[in-house]
């Protein structure tokens, strides 16, 4: 009995670990999958664009900044000298 107990503890030990990792594993993958999907979001290459926390967008305020805004339909590329304030 002493020697199932010797087996037992240390494979449970490891059982719990490898199951953390595995945990740890799933939730560093899920916020590389999150955080390439909200690079999509174009707000801040649009032209209605303010970077003004209260309004971010002249066009569609709601929206702004959200996965919402990954397909908007009013989205209009800013230059690069109007980005700069030129």
């Amino acid at each position: 009995m002493l020697m199932l107990h010797i087996i037992a503890f240390p494979l449970a030990i490891w059982g719990v670990l490898l199951c953390f990792f595995l945990a740890v594993c799933l939730v560093v993958q899920d916020g590389i999958i999150r955080l390439k999907r909200l690079h999509q979001i174009p707000c801040s290459r649009c032209v209605f664009f303010t970077g003004d926390y209260r309004l971010k967008c002249t066009v569609n305020p709601c929206i702004a900044q959200t996965e919402e805004a990954i397909l908007c339909r009013d989205f209009e590329a800013a230059s690069v000298k109007a980005n700069r304030g030129f």
